[in-house]
């Protein structure tokens, strides 16, 4: 059986696996990566979908985390203004809980941390005079609005594969790692096809392993390393319910266990509220939201807004498992968000770089770590270090802050179609929806309709260009409209899919 042979091998298809194939690929180095299953589908696409510096980890001193982050956020926003924009954080001063002062010297440190340029900075609130007070109760008078960033977590995942890709990575889906063993300076990978259970053969000279949540198996199952795989496998829920508030600021919220949870306006006519976070034993695949968590949820919001949350009110839920560094922590929000690199290189052999932990909003500067942490391997030129943070990724090619000039420039090109429409494609693909559109003049020239104005010529580039094989990748994943589709639609789109009729 004939071998492909690359330079690099990169187990798993989430943010950080398709991160590292982006930045090697872009350095001249061959790319192989197999997800087992969709790209996103493990821990990258159940986030609470922030680009963030992460306040509350200044309270675990982790500076450098936070820095770095900060920095990122500016830069990741100017790589993808269609997935990724700034969102304005409303932080009540809670009586009883952290005071006033202390927040506020906290937030002070996080506009300056990190370079802020475009981002507001943080200013102070009289809650019973401004309307982000209407919908809470009466409980606080001040409170605090400092800035972050909304992503697209998959779909940032995807066009990270789609940029990799045409840097001349190779990037496969439903393909599962078997076995690897190191012959001398190569690694020989036995990977095997979900679907048909195919099995070929790919020879390496490194192999990454970002599995996620998978990555201490690949190590003890897989690869039968001796590399201590201390992995702590944390579970985050959060709920989704119809919107709660009419503005388009999120909130913060203390929680008297010590833990925060957000509530952030999502896809228009919800609202997001998460997470929780709780050690986890399992298989990572099977993880759900537990009716604990959601009722922790419900309660630790209805704490805050004027009108009670019922458990009638969630449409939807959704968990993922966070594969972190164990560091020893004594409770699962306080094990740190960082990442920590393994590298295991004999002498003469083929290197084996393990990735664990890592945040959504890191995810481009531990590519970059990991290439660093490679770079004796491979001749690659030293003046593509750092490329990624300016090539923008595929869709952003439009300026930072002009996203509805991108609307208004297709709905002037596109005039038979509803903004909203234009917009929903816009906020998916930017500069990409032209691809999509064509030379179309009306959703009845965009092919078969499957509700939702998800279009079969939607679909068709879903297929084609991002991955996409199944209805849960299109619906939960690559567009959300799983929330507004109904049932029978969403099994109609399916059973489509799976005739390959549309």
């Amino acid at each position: 059986m004939a071998s492909q042979q690359v330079d690099i091998a990169i187990i798993g298809g989430g943010i950080n696996g398709a991160g590292i194939a982006r930045d090697a690929a872009g350095r001249g180095l061959s790319v192989y990566l197999c997800e087992q299953n969709d790209l996103a589908s493990g821990t990258s696409s159940w986030s609470t979908k922030l680009i963030h510096g992460g306040l509350r980890y200044l309270e675990h001193y982790e500076f450098r985390l936070v820095r770095e982050a900060l920095i990122e956020r500016e830069r990741l926003w100017r790589l993808a203004p269609h997935i990724i924009w700034p969102l304005r954080f409303v932080l009540p001063a809670h009586r009883g809980l952290r005071p006033a002062w202390l927040l506020r010297l906290g937030l002070f440190l996080y506009d300056h941390l990190g370079g802020r340029k475009l981002l507001p900075a943080t200013r102070t609130l009289n809650l019973f005079k401004d309307e982000v007070g209407v919908p809470l109760k009466p409980d606080a008078a001040t409170g605090f609005e400092y800035s972050d960033c909304w992503v697209d977590d998959a779909r940032l995942v995807v066009l990270n594969a789609m940029d990799a890709r045409a840097h001349g990575a190779v990037i496969e889906t439903s393909k599962k790692l078997i076995a690897a063993e190191r012959y001398g300076s190569l690694w020989r990978l036995t990977i095997e096809d979900q679907h048909n259970k195919s099995i070929k053969t790919i020879e390496a000279r490194a192999l990454v392993n970002a599995a996620g949540p998978w990555v201490a198996d690949i190590l003890q199952r897989k690869v039968k390393s001796d590399m201590q795989s201390r992995v702590r496998l944390v579970q985050g829920s959060h709920i989704v319910l119809r919107r709660l508030y009419e503005h388009d600021r999120a909130y913060i919220f203390q929680n008297a266990d010590g833990r925060i949870i957000f509530a952030i306006p999502y896809q228009k006519q919800f609202t997001l509220i998460g997470t929780t976070d709780r050690d986890y034993q399992g298989d990572p695949k099977d993880v759900h939201a537990t009716e604990d968590e959601i009722s922790y949820l419900i309660e630790a919001a209805s704490e805050y807004f004027k009108a009670p949350i019922k458990r009638d009110d969630v449409v939807w839920s959704y968990s993922g498992v966070r594969p972190l560094y164990d560091d020893g922590a004594s409770k699962a929000q306080e094990a740190t968000r960082d990442y920590v690199l393994k590298f295991d290189a004999p002498e003469g052999q083929a290197p084996l770089l393990s990735v664990f932990g890592g945040k959504i909003t890191t995810y481009r500067r531990l590519a970059e770590a990991v290439l660093e942490k490679l770079k004796s391997h491979f001749p690659f030129s030293a003046s593509k270090a750092g490329w990624t943070a300016h090539e923008i990724l595929p869709g952003g090619d439009f300026p930072q802050t002009g996203f509805q000039n991108l609307v208004d420039q297709m709905l002037a090109d596109y005039p038979h179609f509803e903004r909203a429409y234009l917009e929903r494609l816009c906020r998916l693909y930017g500069t990409c929806a032209r691809k999509i559109l064509g030379s179309a003049q009306s959703l009845s020239d965009l092919g078969r309709h499957f509700g939702g104005t998800l279009t079969e010529r939607e679909i068709d580039y879903l297929m084609r260009e991002e991955w996409a094989q199944t209805a849960d990748d299109i619906l939960w994943r690559r567009t959300k409209l799983g929330l507004v589709l109904s049932a029978s639609e969403r099994e109609v789109l399916s059973s489509a899919m799976k005739s390959q009729r549309i």
